[in-house]
This record gives C-alpha cells, sequence and structure tokens, in this order.
C-alpha cells in the first residue's frame, strides 16, 4: 500500500499525518517547559512504544482505530533513582538535589579518597578558635567543650581507697570479760565472753559475741601451732587446780586471754587462720570442732603442714645446730627465760609482801576500833576511830595496788615466759623438719641402692625396675618438698625472732610504766589520806584545847552532874597529851 494515500483516508480517523506529528511535538514541549530533569521523559519515552517508529500498516491503524481519536499526552513522573534503579549522576540534574537523609551505609561503601575529602570538610567546618565568638559559622552545630566536673554534689565524692596492705591486714579488737562460774561440783568450770570487733571481710558480721571456757583456748592454741608450724603462737596462761575460783586469779587470767587473742589476730599469718575463725565467730562451738574432727580423723596426727605434703614428722636422733644464729639465739632464749623467772619471782615476793602489809593493816584497824571502844575518853576514842578507818583505807590502797603489780609487770614477765615456750616448740618444728628431711635422704638413698642393683642384674625383672624408678622419683620429690619446707621455715623463724624482740621492748616498756604510774598514784594517795587525817586532828585539836583548859577567870559550862564533871575535867588533860603522842606517831609513820 502506497504511503501517499495515506491522507485520503477512507475512514476519515486521522485528517492528517502532518498534524498528528505537530500536535505529538508540540504537547512534548509543553510537558517538557513543566518539568525539566530529562531522566523522566527517558523513562518515560522508554515505557512508552515511539509512535513515529511503529510500521504502519492496516493492522496498526486498526488498532489504533479502535480505540478512538484521542491524542497521546506524555508526562514526567518523578523518578530518583532513574529507570535502573540507580542513583542518577548529579551532571545530569539541573538543580541540587535535596539532603541525603541515610547516608551511613552509603558513606562506609564510599572509595578512600571521597571520605578523606568529605572527613577534611568537616574538620574545615569546625571551628577550633574558642576565645573569638564573632568567628562563629553557619556550619556544623560544633558541640560544646568538656567542662570539668563541679562540686555541686559532695554526695558524690567518693574517698580513696585503702591501700592493698592495709585492706589484705584486717583489725581486730578482742575484748574477754564477765567470767562466771558455770556448772556443779564436779563439773563447774569459769566462762567467758568473747566480743570481737572486725573490720575483715572473711566474717559474717563485723561485731560479734560468743561464750568460751579455758579448754577451748587450749584447742585453740594446740591448734594454731599444727597449722603454722615456725610461726610463734601466743600462749594462753599456765592452769591452775588450786584456786582457780579466786577473783584475783580469774581477773589475771582473764586478762591473759585477752592479751593472747589479740596478739594473734594482729599476727599477718595467724589472723587469716581458719580455727581461729571458727574460734571467734561459731554460736555452735562444741559441735563445730566434732565435725571438723571427724571429717579430719588424722589431723591431729599429721601434724598440720608437715601431712599436707606427705612426710612423716619423725623424731629422729639428737639435733646438732649448724647454723650458728640459731645457735646463739637459743642461748639467748635460755638465759632470758631464766632472767624472767628470777624477775617474776621477785615480783611475786613484792606482792606477797604488800598483800601481808594490807593484812597487817587489817589488823592494826581492829585493835585501834577495839581500844576506841573501850576508852571512855571522847578526845581520845575520836582520833582512834579515825586512825582505825585511815588504816582500813590504806589496808584497801595496798591489795589494790599488789594486784595492779600482777596485772601491769607481773603478768607481762609470766606472758614472755610462756612465750618463751612458744618459741622453743617452733625450734623443735624446725628440727623435726630437718629430721624429716635426712630421713627422706636416707630413703631414696636406699632406693638408689635397690635400682643399681637391678641395673646391674640385666633386664630380667624390668617391672620391678620400673617401679623401683618410679618410688626413686617419689623419694626425690619428698627430699626437694622437705628440704624447702626446711629452709622455708628458717627464714620464717628469723622474721619471727625479729618480730619477737620488737614486741618485747614495746611490751616491757609498756609495763614499766604502768608499774611506776600505778605506784606514783598510790603514794599520792597514800600521802593525801594522812595528810587529811592530820588536817582533822588539828582542827579537833583547837577546839577540843579551849574546852579541856579554859583560860583563868573563866568558868567552864556546868556539866549535868559533877561527878561526872570530875570525871570529864581530869581526862581532858590527860587527852590532850594522848592526842599530841598519836599525832606524833602518825607524823612518825608518814615519814617511814
Amino acid at each position: 500500500m502506497d504511503l501517499g494515500d495515506e491522507g485520503s483516508s477512507p475512514w476519515g480517523d486521522v485528517p492528517s499525518r502532518s498534524n498528528s506529528s505537530n500536535n505529538l511535538s508540540k504537547s512534548n514541549d509543553d510537558h517538557l517547559k513543566a518539568s525539566e530533569p530529562l531522566e523522566s521523559s527517558k523513562s518515560t519515552a522508554a515505557s512508552v512504544p515511539n509512535v513515529s517508529a511503529a510500521p504502519r500498516s492496516p493492522a496498526g491503524r486498526g488498532r489504533r482505530r479502535q480505540y478512538g481519536t484521542q491524542p497521546t499526552r506524555l508526562e514526567a513522573v518523578d523518578d530518583p533513582l532513574g529507570p535502573l534503579g540507580a542513583p542518577t549522576p548529579p551532571s545530569q540534574v539541573d538543580e541540587p538535589p535535596a539532603p541525603p537523609q541515610k547516608e551511613i551505609a552509603s558513606a562506609r561503601r564510599q572509595p578512600a579518597n571521597s571520605s578523606t575529602t568529605s572527613i577534611r570538610s568537616m574538620m574545615d567546618s569546625v571551628n577550633l578558635d574558642d576565645d573569638d565568638e564573632d568567628n562563629v559559622t553557619a556550619g556544623p552545630r560544633i558541640p560544646p567543650p568538656v567542662q570539668p566536673a563541679n562540686n555541686t554534689a559532695p554526695q558524690r565524692q567518693i574517698q580513696p581507697s585503702v591501700s592493698v596492705e592495709q585492706a589484705a591486714k584486717p583489725s581486730f579488737h578482742i575484748t574477754v570479760g564477765d567470767p562466771h562460774k558455770v556448772g556443779d561440783l564436779t563439773s563447774s568450770h569459769t566462762e567467758y565472753t568473747v566480743t570481737t570487733k572486725t573490720t575483715s571481710k572473711g566474717y559474717r558480721n563485723p561485731e560479734f559475741t560468743v561464750s568460751r571456757r579455758f579448754r577451748d583456748f587450749l584447742w585453740l592454741y594446740t591448734q594454731l601451732h599444727n597449722n603454722n608450724p615456725g610461726v610463734i603462737i601466743p600462749p594462753p596462761p599456765e592452769k591452775q587446780a588450786v584456786g582457780r575460783f579466786d577473783p584475783d586469779f580469774v581477773e589475771s587470767r582473764r586478762s591473759a586471754l585477752e592479751r593472747m587473742l589479740n596478739k594473734t589476730t594482729a599476727h599477718p599469718i595467724l589472723q587469716h587462720d581458719g580455727d581461729l575463725k571458727l574460734f571467734l565467730e561459731s554460736d555452735a562451738f562444741n559441735v563445730d570442732v566434732k565435725n571438723k574432727e571427724r571429717k579430719d580423723p588424722g589431723l591431729s596426727e599429721s601434724k598440720g603442714m608437715f601431712g599436707s605434703i606427705g612426710i612423716s614428722v619423725g623424731g629422729g636422733g639428737k639435733f646438732i645446730e649448724h647454723d650458728d644464729w640459731f645457735h646463739d639465739r637459743k642461748v639467748y632464749l635460755d638465759a632470758l627465760e631464766n632472767q624472767l623467772k628470777a624477775l617474776l619471782k621477785a615480783t611475786d615476793t613484792v606482792v606477797t609482801q604488800r598483800k601481808g602489809l594490807a593484812e597487817a593493816c587489817g589488823d592494826f584497824s581492829a585493835s585501834l576500833h577495839s581500844l576506841a571502844a573501850v576508852e571512855l575518853s571522847p578526845s581520845l576514842s575520836g582520833p582512834l576511830d579515825g586512825l582505825s578507818d585511815i588504816q582500813i583505807r590504806i589496808r584497801e590502797l595496798y591489795e589494790r595496788q599488789a594486784q595492779q603489780d600482777v596485772l601491769t609487770l607481773g603478768i607481762v614477765i609470766d606472758e614472755y615466759i610462756r612465750l618463751i615456750g612458744s618459741v622453743k616448740t617452733a625450734f623443735q618444728q624446725r628440727q623435726k623438719a630437718y629430721h624429716t628431711w635426712h630421713n627422706a635422704e636416707s630413703e631414696l638413698q636406699k632406693r638408689k641402692t635397690n635400682q643399681d642393683k637391678l641395673l646391674r642384674q640385666g633386664r630380667s625383672q624390668q617391672d620391678r625396675l620400673n617401679q623401683l624408678s618410679a618410688d626413686v622419683a617419689d623419694a626425690e620429690r619428698r627430699v626437694h618438698q622437705a628440704r624447702l619446707l626446711f629452709e622455708d621455715m628458717g627464714r620464717l623463724m628469723r622474721a619471727e625472732l625479729d618480730r619477737f624482740e620488737r614486741e618485747k621492748v614495746e611490751d616491757f616498756k609498756s609495763g614499766v610504766e604502768t608499774y611506776l604510774e600505778s605506784a606514783v598514784e598510790a603514794q599520792k594517795e597514800l600521802i593525801e589520806i594522812w595528810e587529811t587525817y592530820l588536817m582533822q586532828l588539828d582542827a579537833e585539836d583547837s577546839e577540843g584545847f579551849g574546852y579541856a583548859h579554859p583560860p583563868a577567870g573563866v568558868q567552864a559550862a556546868p556539866l549535868p552532874s559533877d561527878s561526872k564533871a570530875d570525871e570529864n575535867d581530869r581526862p581532858a588533860s590527860q587527852g590532850t597529851d594522848t592526842d599530841t603522842l598519836a599525832t606524833g606517831d602518825s607524823t612518825r609513820d608518814l615519814d617511814d
């Protein structure tokens, strides 16, 4: 079919080709002016078939004829992703695009040069000049500078933590008090209340109180020796079968037990002992001790540290000290023990003399009181009664001073005598460690000798040879452990003896100072007692002298009976001399 005949279409639906094409181009120009982006027209053109490029066939004209004569209108669609779903390059857009909303993921995929450029642009936009407020630009918002923390909230201030040494050495304050007798005649004993205040985190509460008897303190002393060989354990006081319920003895024992516990808890090694914790904290002490013995039935035989490494503690032969330092310390401790025993004996003699003097003052007071009751003259019986009361006060003073001598100086001497016994126990443990070491070496030599015999016999007894080799290795291990234990115990005992010397000087210095202060206070109190008595005598003498000897020409006041007046006047003059004599005796006693 000729294309030229297309103008004279018999259907008359399309008047002319030129008109339709002109209308199409005109419509496209109008819409292109309305929306400038080129990618929208391209996407629309891609979705709408090209009218001019379509084949002009009767079928095509017939298909267009079915839809009527409506013209095709091309409209631009806003599609920022483009036809392929990718961002449109900025070179194809006339206007700047809107700022992106989420660019974090895409920024990570950018190349290194683009990220560096963006970082530089961000750094350039930040104003680093804080002094000039006029240089603030309209760039990104600058974060405020970090200000130092103010002190408006003092409750948030945290105190500096304690040092590691202080945290590893908790403080203890233990008091042993309230001694009271418990039980009947056959099972009577004294119980003490042990109150502990501590900063240790190993205990359930910072303050707690338990009740203990004397044998519980002995159990603790034994357990501390077994658990810590080589450590000088503060000892409890000695047992006493006679007079154990005497108030003075109970008080001295209570003070000694309190010093024992405070010295034990002040030791850097002993304060972490498990048996000490059990003793101080357990409410059911006897039950807990029985359960502990049931779980570890061989604890007393294993001797603590020695049994833990599988070494039997043997007495061995006679020990010869090869270390001169330990030999000199042992000689020194023996001499110190003898000197302290002699000093304790002399102190006991002084205390006994003070108690005897107190008893003598009591007898003297009773005699004076009897004489004052028999004497009829009030001028003589009054001073005698006053002197009797003075002797009672002096007796109480001597008894109190005797007790203070025991509690200040005597208890320190007795404590260090017992402490030297603990030092000797530590020396014995070191000797046992030495014998254990040499016994292990002897056993090792025996096993090596048997091994050498089997090696010379050949390979006939290979199984026995393997067993002996294992026994030799085990014996070498035991020898090594025993040697290390002996050396460690030696180093530990050196440190313990140095600590013993320092504490001995401090304790004796404190004990002697307290002893002297108590003696001075006792003498001051005694002088005050005598001075007060003399002042009373002087006041009574001045009053009694005017009453007994009236001046010449002055008649004394009449008495109810002349006979009584004669009896009272006669002893009055004698009473003055006797009173003066009593005053002189009191002055001599004061000088003595």
